[in-house]
């Protein structure tokens, strides 16, 4: 699984080792695929490593919206032994080195379709202005 981005999510975690920082990605994006819409999902998919790309592709099943905190309860319910706090951990430390490979351009595109609450996941102040 790509290399660089396992490597940069197992160092940023703290995951004692390559499986553990797998599984945080492999759990993290399945949970994060229907998050995205149109060429700003064609976008996300091409920026990750291929077979990471996989991963999000093949989960885009349900579709339903979600906010930052059910996100990260989605991301619980996928993890065995889980707590809302440690896959909180797994979601920011995975989405914050997805972020870095994005690029900025891409990053504020993805952003800018996702509700509030996600910037904080991706590593960023959540500086979206309220009505």
């Amino acid at each position: 699984m790509g290399g660089d981005l396992l490597a940069t999510v197992r160092t940023a975690g703290r995951y004692r080792t390559a499986v553990e920082a797998e599984r945080a990605v492999r759990h993290v994006l399945a949970a994060f695929a229907g998050q995205l819409t149109g060429a700003v999902r064609v976008g996300f998919l091409r920026a990750l490593p291929p077979e990471v790309a996989g991963i999000v592709a093949g989960e885009i099943r349900d579709e339903r919206r979600r906010t930052a905190c059910a996100f990260v309860d989605r991301v619980a319910a996928r993890t065995e032994g889980a707590t809302h706090a440690t896959a909180r951990w797994d979601a920011s430390t995975v989405l914050t080195a997805v972020g870095a490979h994005l690029g900025e351009e891409l990053l504020q595109r993805v952003l800018a379709q996702l509700p509030r609450g996600y910037a904080l996941l991706f590593g960023r102040a959540d500086l979206t202005p309220t009505a």
